[in-house]
């Protein structure tokens, strides 16, 4: 059997929104994203497809993209995304980010130590979590020799912390 080449990382994510206007606010004025193409969706014509970016030319693994279904609610099924994050430099840059959500009146969660990095949380305006991570320290911080030995991480408190706020 063959081996399969690697991936080149992360292309985009996509997401389900109730009101494309109210989530390109959200991405162009609180997250300071660009619109990068304004489309429908192929498999469903008819239905908005917008790209969302953290660069003006949309590179792969910068953008987020979103179909338009305002009839949609409730919790995510089976398959569904219910978080996913994004990252940033290190704490100093989290910091930023979470003064910078504050002013634009987002709730976002205290910075959260996670072992392996340390994040904060919070929702788009359906509430889908969105979270920003550092890059560091990585994830062979607590390995003597890394990947020799699976170490049990710390006691999380019994319940996923995962937890956003809401616009």
């Amino acid at each position: 059997m063959s081996e399969a080449p690697p991936t080149t990382g992360l292309h985009h994510v996509t997401n389900i929104c109730t009101d494309m206007e109210r989530t390109k606010e959200f991405y162009e004025e609180v997250l300071d994203f660009h619109t990068v193409e304004m489309t429908e969706n192929y498999d469903d014509p008819g239905t908005p497809h917008y790209y969302f970016s953290s660069t003006p030319e949309g590179e792969p693994g910068t953008t987020i993209t979103y179909f338009e279904y305002p009839d949609s609610s409730g919790h995510p099924g089976p398959g569904a995304s219910r978080h996913f994050a994004m990252g940033v430099e290190d704490e100093e840059a989290l910091l930023e980010w979470r003064e910078h959500l504050e002013d634009r009146g987002v709730r976002v969660s205290d910075v959260r130590d996670r072992t392996y990095f340390e994040s904060i949380y919070f929702s788009d305006p359906d509430g889908l979590t969105i979270e920003l991570a550092t890059a560091g320290p990585g994830f062979g911080v607590d390995e003597a020799v890394p990947g020799s030995e699976f170490i049990e991480p710390p006691e999380a408190g019994g319940r996923n912390e995962d937890e956003g706020g809401s616009r």
